[in-house]
């Protein structure tokens, strides 16, 4: 558990959620534009493990990569495996498998995979040492690991309201607060390095939203987590903020969402390192 997780989050749940809207995000998402750094590395006959794939949207790309290797896909989360488990039937994915799992335990046996891949996992478990260790039993010597994670200071909206930017410092407060690590992305090859892995590859990319679509599908995201009433309460609850700081932020959201040319970007950090 980090030690600097509040204590009254002792067991830390999904920061995010399952709403309508973080769903269509995970849906937005895919091998070639999410895990692009990876796919260079991998090849057919690989047998790689998806971890937190949640609806499998990048799991489909990894097993196309391999094919006619294997991709085990492993969630936490029964109803986003069956949402995986039904894409991949009507994709013909046949060498795509998922199944839940928790990953500081996962159910596989030691050296069974050639590559192990993530995308904003590492950021949302508290005990990341963990994972890393669990990930490094599983691999093949000289497998790989590669991660795809948040780095929250880095992440930006434009026009850059000065108090809007007061969210986002307090947004990465509340993932801190569930245990979690909203700087995952620049700590990448310094975990992998401190966990027995070398580092093979380090990168930063933004997932950039700016067409006008772009700009009103980010508001309502916005909306539905950040200011969803368990949200607030919770930010309150730890002293974060308060209720008019909020009323105030959402005036300034629906004011950027209006704003000709804007936009937003979500920073993030890319590393693959290799098991000796």
């Amino acid at each position: 558990m980090n030690s600097k997780q509040n204590p009254d989050s002792a067991t830390a749940s999904y920061t995010m959620g399952y709403s309508d809207e973080f769903l269509q995000l995970l849906d937005r998402r895919n091998a070639e534009t999410n895990a692009a750094h990876l796919l260079a590395h991998l090849k057919p006959g690989m047998r790689v493990l998806d971890l937190g794939c949640g609806p499998g949207t990048i799991s489909m790309g990894l097993a196309k990569a391999v094919d006619p290797g294997e991709t085990h896909g492993i969630d936490m989360e029964e109803s986003q495996i069956e949402i995986a488990r039904a894409a991949a039937g009507a994709g013909g994915h046949r060498n795509a498998v998922f199944r839940t799992g928790d990953a500081t335990r996962l159910p596989y046996e030691d050296s069974s995979f050639d590559a192990a891949h993530c995308h904003a996992l590492l950021m949302h478990v508290p005990d990341t040492d963990a994972v890393l260790a669990e990930v490094k039993r599983v691999l093949k010597p000289g497998g790989l690991i590669s991660a795809r994670e948040m780095i929250g200071s880095s992440s930006f909206s434009e026009p850059a309201f000065e108090a809007l930017a007061d969210a986002w410092v307090t947004f990465a407060k509340l993932l801190e607060a569930n245990g979690s690590h909203p700087e995952m992305g620049k700590e990448l090859p310094r975990r992998f390095l401190e966990a027995g892995y070398s580092v093979i590859h380090g990168s930063a990319s933004f997932e950039y939203f700016g067409t006008p679509e772009d700009v009103a599908f980010y508001h309502a995201f916005s909306v539905s987590w950040f200011f969803a009433p368990k949200t607030v309460e919770a930010a309150i609850k730890y002293g974060l903020a308060t209720q008019e700081k909020f009323d105030n932020w959402r005036r300034l959201l629906d004011q950027w969402r209006d704003s000709p040319g804007a936009v937003s970007a979500i920073a993030w950090g890319e590393a693959i390192g290799r098991k000796p």
